[in-house]
């Protein structure tokens, strides 16, 4: 019971600090992870240890999966070069020098100091995506970013394995074979992701049951995944591929029914299994740091030291990186605003978390593997340090840098969007009521409907261009009308109810139309 009331702990401690960080527009993972921090700290607090597979198999295929998702498969085909680079030679480049300063800082033999480069090098995607969610960054930039966390995971497994079977077994380095099982991860991955998104493609088309429909869209992630571990590949590489074929192709693989539900459920999954994730690596600190020897207790400094060279190592290779791309595309003066925002992105979280959970604990002859905990207790330690510090001031660093795009932007193209489909809906109706005996009640009901829809989008381009000096606009005023009308029609609706007037699946099916109808007019 004690471990079911801690995990219950978890969950409502989580979705406070996580609700509590949107309302004050804070970074969840950042606050969550302070907040899992604190609470370890106070006395009486259990010992918490996280499994590699509670983080690998339970965690990580569902928030992969969202993350995937959401990246836009255009985008994604303009930026698949700057990508390359940095998932495999910024990957490589970070796993060597924090290797070295691990090797000459720390008291760790240079066989784990290779691990735990390996472990640190890859920025993670579930920690990058939370944090850029609310940030308002162009499509390009926020792919690059998203992209970059999602697609390294091959490159970093491929080294971390290598490090760990030197430090392991001591065996030496094969970079024949090291290539042919990256290969192996990253093209495996792919080729299991891709038939998984297939197969699971071909079954939603043929699928209009909500519930079942929310049943695959759950196990989707998790069938890739073990899938992929099974035939020995990236089962996180197979996720994200899947996440991203199908991501691109929802709208035409369910109704807009289905997708209401999808979206709510999904959405509550991540939030929280993020919620919980990103407080449990503040709360297994303590625990880890009690393990360490009496010659580690400088953890601190060297945790300290290794997050700056992650930092300063990014830097140094996404400037230069950045000025040559701008230098042959002909730009005259390299701009370093996006250069700086890339460089501040690069997080970890559970990903290294993960990785370092399952480095074996004893050797092939029964010897204890020295320097494990102190591995552990500094990969934690970085998580800590960049969620911590990065995830603070990541949306100060987009603000002065002045790439974030401006809320008129985006609502003028979304209002001018509007304006189109409901011409182009005004367009079809007269050609239908030509050519089909429509009758003229229908033919003007859907009219005006649309003549409705297109007022409103140029009442917002005005508003956009600066005609909204007024203090209420009369779509403002619609707006807080119409609200007020749907909370007299719910008490009316619950009054019918209640005088058994109407029954239980009635008064759900008419409070779910009002619901949606108040919905609509809070995103509009």
């Amino acid at each position: 019971m004690r471990g079911v009331g801690t995990v219950l702990f978890l969950v409502v401690l989580a979705t406070l600090v996580a609700t509590g960080a949107r309302r004050w527009r804070i970074p969840a993972p950042s606050l969550l992870v302070v907040a899992g921090l604190t609470v370890a700290l106070l006395p009486g607090s259990p010992a918490i240890h996280v499994t590699p597979e509670l983080i690998g198999l339970v965690v990580l295929p569902p928030l992969l999966y969202a993350s995937a998702e959401e990246i836009s498969w255009r985008e994604l085909r303009a930026v698949w070069k700057p990508v390359g680079v940095l998932a495999f030679g910024l990957v490589l480049a970070s796993a060597a020098v924090v290797g070295f300063v691990a090797s000459v800082l720390t008291p760790l033999p240079w066989q784990m100091a290779l691990v735990l480069g390996a472990v640190l090098a890859s920025t993670d995607p579930v920690a990058v995506t939370a944090l850029g969610r609310r940030l308002a960054l162009p499509p390009r930039v926020q792919v690059l970013v998203q992209a970059e966390s999602l697609f390294n995971d091959a490159t970093s497994l491929v080294l971390f394995k290598v490090a760990v079977s030197v430090a392991v077994a001591a065996s030496a380095v094969s970079w024949a074979g090291a290539g042919g099982e990256f290969a192996l991860l990253a093209g495996g991955g792919t080729l299991i992701g891709a038939a998984t998104a297939g197969i699971v493609a071909l079954i939603r088309r043929r699928t209009e049951e909500p519930v079942l429909e929310t049943v695959i869209a759950l196990v989707t992630p998790y069938a890739a995944y073990v899938l992929a571990e099974a035939a020995h590949t990236s089962g996180v590489t197979s996720v994200v591929v899947a996440g991203v074929l199908l991501g691109g192709r929802s709208d035409r693989l369910t109704s807009s029914r289905i997708r209401l539900q999808l979206h709510a459920v999904y959405g509550t999954v991540v939030f929280l299994l993020e919620s919980v994730v990103f407080s449990l690596i503040g709360l297994s600190l303590p625990g880890l740091i009690r393990e360490l020897g009496d010659g580690d207790r400088l953890w601190p400094l060297y945790a300290l030291a290794l997050a700056g060279t992650l930092i300063a190592i990014r830097m140094l290779w996404i400037f230069p990186l950045s000025a040559l791309i701008q230098r042959r595309s002909g730009r005259a003066r390299t701009n370093w605003r996006v250069p700086v925002v890339l460089s501040w992105a690069g997080t970890r979280g559970v990903m290294p978390l993960a990785a370092a959970l399952s480095i074996p604990v004893v050797t092939p002859d029964g010897s204890r593997l020295a320097g494990r905990p102190l591995v552990l207790v500094l990969t934690t330690a970085v998580v800590v340090v960049t969620l911590v510090v990065q995830g603070f001031s990541l949306s100060s660093v987009v603000r002065r840098s002045g790439i974030a795009l401006e809320p008129d932007h985006t609502e003028r193209e979304e209002a001018e969007a509007r304006l189109s489909l409901a011409d182009a809906g005004l367009r079809r109706l007269e050609e239908i009521a030509e050519l089909e005996a429509v009758p003229d009640v229908v033919a003007d009901r859907l009219r005006r409907a649309l003549l409705a829809r297109r007022e409103h989008a140029r009442e917002r381009l005005d508003d956009t261009d600066g005609a909204s000096g007024r203090t209420e606009t009369a779509d403002h005023v619609y707006r807080q009308l119409r609200r007020d009308l749907i909370v007299e029609e719910a008490a009316e609706l619950q009054r019918l109810y209640d005088d058994h007037r109407i029954s239980e699946t009635t008064r759900r099916r008419l409070q779910r139309s009002l619901d949606l109808e108040e919905a609509r007019l809070a995103d509009a």
